[in-house]
Parts: C-alpha cells; structure tokens; sequence
C-alpha cells in the first residue's frame, strides 16, 4: 500500500507540474474538442472499482484540457487571482495532513498557525485588532456568518433571546442595501429569511456608490451593507458619512471587501477605503487578490464575542476556546483554509502584499489607457483593477466577448451597467504580466476589426 501511495502522489505530482508548466501557452478557454471529451468521464459504476492510477489517468488525460486557465496571465474574468506557488505548496502539504481542523484538540498546528494568520490579516488590512476573525469558504458563505452574527446582536439589545426563540415574534430587524450589491449578499439575507422585496435600497451615484444624501433612515435594528468595490466599478462607498450616520442610529454596518478590502494593503489605494475600520463586519477572499487556493475566505467581525455567540458549537464531545475557527464560523469539520493564507503573508510580507494590489491597478489603467486609444469606451473611472468596456452597440458589445473567447488568448466576462450590456475585464493574477495586458488589448482590436465594428 504504501509503494502505491508514493507512487500515486509523486504521479499526481508531476502531471501537476506538467500542467502549471503550461498555463502560459494554453488556451485561456477549452476549445470544441475538449469539452465534448469530458463524454468520457459519464461512465457507470463497477462493481469492483478501478485501479487508482488509472484514474488518475482520467482525470488528467481528459479534464486537463477541458479546464480554465484561470491560472494563467490572460484570464480577466470575475477577479480570479492564479495561486501563488508558496499557497499551493502549502495547501499540498496541508491535504497530506489531513486534518480537521476544527480546534486545538483536533490539530494543534492548524489551531495555531490560523490564529497566526488572523492577527497578520487584520494587520495587513488595518482593522481593529480585537476583532475575531473566521476562514470560511467564500465571501457568500462569511456574509451569512456575519450577517447572522449582526442580527444576532441587534435583537439581543433589544432584549430578544434569537438562540432561544428565534424569530417568531421578535422584533423587525431592516437591511439597507445599495442599489448595486453584490449577488452573494442578497444571497445570504435571502437564506436568513430578511426577503428580498423587504430589503431597502439606498440610491447610488453614477459610480454605483451609495450617496449619502440619500440614505435611506437608520434606527439601531437596521443592518447598513456597504461596498468596497463595486463588481462592475470598482467603486467603493463613502464610508466616512454613511459609517458616521449608521453610528449616530446605533445601526450596525457590515462592508461587502471581497476583493476591495486589499486596497487597504496600500498606501496608493488606502484612501478609496477611508472611514472603513469604523464598520462592525467585514468579508473578504483570500481566493481573489491575495492568489489563494478556492475556499479561502475570511469573516472578521469587530465584536468578537458577538461572532463567537453567534456560531458557537461547542458540545459534551467536543468543546473548545471561543475563538476555535469551529466557533467563528459555519462549518464544524473544516480543513485548514487559513493556511494558504498564512503561507502567502508570510512569504510577501506587507511589502508583497501591497506590490500586487499596486501593480494590478497600474495593469488596469494601461489597460484601460489601450482600450481608450483604440477607440472603446471606457465606463468607469478605473479606480482600482476593473475595466467596464462597451461598444457602439449592444449587439457589438455581447459579441466581441465570444469572438475574444473562442481565440483562446484572453477570457472576460459580460455583465450589464446602467441597463445595458458591457464587458469587464478584472486585473487580478500574479502571473499577468505587462505584455499580456497589451495581448488583451491586441486581440480585442483584432476582434473587432473582424467583426466589421472599428
């Protein structure tokens, strides 16, 4: 057993390698005959099973060429950062262990090592440091945690047991949202049952930014959800007045930072960010600019008793610190996600950190710079690393996104802004070089040329 364990790990190993060596040459996006091969994979089940490297053969043989090559330097699309070698080094070591890594008493070392992470987390980001801080597996799952936690703590200073007595009865807690929000939030106000038609939508400017000159009432049961960075803008809210006027009513302010909360990281970016530690609750990705491994999110919530009581899951079996990641977040067996997350700070430092989020706003504007210059109109103000494009038409718009798709060089998605189609391109991988910005921007030249729309 242990021969075909080696050897099956040092196999998968190498194909790894194999593939991380091709990123730069690969189509961004599968092709025809790629895709209709995953057929293959629809096999029914033995009886008896099948040899391991076989397997292994499958899945590399057939799904490699069917991936995304959102590892890569040309991929644009939804901010998607390649995972950084020391971050998929570490997840590697951390599958070997295989640990749950619930709370000190399941693994010291993973209890330890995410306690770590979260103090240089919140000093990265500059948030207060007596927050607690829960790795979860994205910002959708991290917003219910701490949404939860907020509502939580609203009715219970209203004298209402929740854990108790739940919400039959209790008194009506209201969500503030910008027009803009993010899918993910609504989301997760959905699954606690809030109701979308109940949900209050604070009016935005032309930037997709909450205007603080009209903001809907506070009072202290309403949840106030702002954003840094906007999806398609990259906007962030004014978070000075409208954090100021949330303080005033006793509401409390969660701010939606799956990717924007890393401007905080520098001091070029810092300032879009102003007024935000003064919030209660924050999400964020590891996943997205911090180049991270998936499954790596982060809840911070400034009450750190507030989260602890909220996801507490302590039991006569298995109880533990209040600040166990099993008692800060959803799951209760979990695998160690703040281990990438630890490896990636301690690797760049805060230098590391703050040269990725500069370099990709500097990629950004060249890029938005190239697309201008050859006759696109740009949307946004390119505040941060998203590119909101759109052609004359909307048929133009939707359909240089498929042309680009179909060549294999680049990747971006559509979105709509303002009632109408656009497309967005997000500057986020590590791999990006200046040369690929320019090949995006070359391509879609080219592909519009071709179209007959120049």
């Amino acid at each position: 057993m242990k021969d075909l364990t080696d050897g099956l790990m040092a196999e998968a190993d190498h194909r790894a390698a194999r593939y991380l060596a091709s990123v730069d040459e690969r189509a961004v996006f599968p092709g025809p005959e790629a895709l209709a091969g995953l057929e293959r994979f629809d096999e029914a089940l033995t009886d008896e099973g099948k040899a391991a490297l076989d397997t292994l053969e499958l899945l590399d043989d057939v799904g490699t060429p069917a991936t995304v090559t959102s590892n890569g330097p040309r991929y644009f699309g939804f901010v998607i950062g390649a995972s950084l070698p020391v971050a998929t080094a570490a997840e590697r070591l951390a599958l070997a262990w295989d640990q749950c890594a619930s709370s000190f008493a399941n693994s010291p070392v993973a209890d330890r090592l995410e306690k770590v992470a979260a103090r240089w987390i919140l000093d990265v980001l500059d948030l207060p440091r007596e927050s607690a801080v829960s790795f979860g597996t994205s910002a959708s799952a991290c917003g219910l945690v701490c949404l939860t936690a907020a509502r939580r703590k609203l009715l219970e200073q209203k004298g209402w047991n929740f854990d108790e007595d739940g919400l039959r009865g209790a008194p009506r807690v209201r969500v503030v949202v910008p027009e803009t929000v993010h899918i993910t939030v609504v989301k997760a106000l959905r699954i606690l049952g809030f109701g979308t038609r109940h949900l209050v939508r604070a009016p935005v400017d032309e930037n997709g930014r909450v205007d603080p000159e009209r903001l809907p009432p506070l009072d202290d049961r309403t949840i106030l959800c702002l954003q840094a960075g906007e999806v398609n803008t990259g906007e962030f809210d004014p978070f000075e007045p409208l954090v100021a006027a949330a303080r005033n009513a006793g509401a409390w302010v969660h701010v939606d930072g799956a990717f924007g909360l890393w401007a905080r990281a520098s001091q070029e970016t810092r300032h879009l960010t102003a007024g935000i530690d003064g919030a209660d609750s924050w999400t964020t990705d590891g996943h997205k600019w911090l180049n991270t491994p998936y499954d790596g999110a982060l809840a911070i919530c400034r009450d750190a008793d507030a989260l602890a009581a909220a996801m507490n899951s302590d039991a006569a079996y298995s109880s533990a610190s209040v600040d166990s990641q099993k008692n800060l977040g959803l799951e209760f067996s979990r695998r160690a996600r703040g281990l990438p997350i630890w490896a990636v700070l301690r690797t760049l430092g805060r230098r590391g950190v703050a040269d990725l989020v500069e370099r990709h706003c500097r990629q950004a504007r060249r890029l938005a710079d190239g697309l201008r210059d050859a006759g696109f109109e740009v949307l946004n103000r390119v505040c941060l690393n998203q590119v909101l494009v759109r052609l004359e038409t909307d048929a133009a718009t939707q359909a240089i996104q498929t042309a680009a798709q179909q060549t294999g060089r680049i990747w971006f998605g559509l979105t709509v802004w303002q009632g109408r189609p656009a497309f967005r391109l997000s500057v986020s991988s590590w791999r990006t070089r200046d040369e690929d910005v320019d090949e995006a921007v070359s391509v879609l030249v080219e592909v519009r040329k071709a179209l007959g729309d120049d």
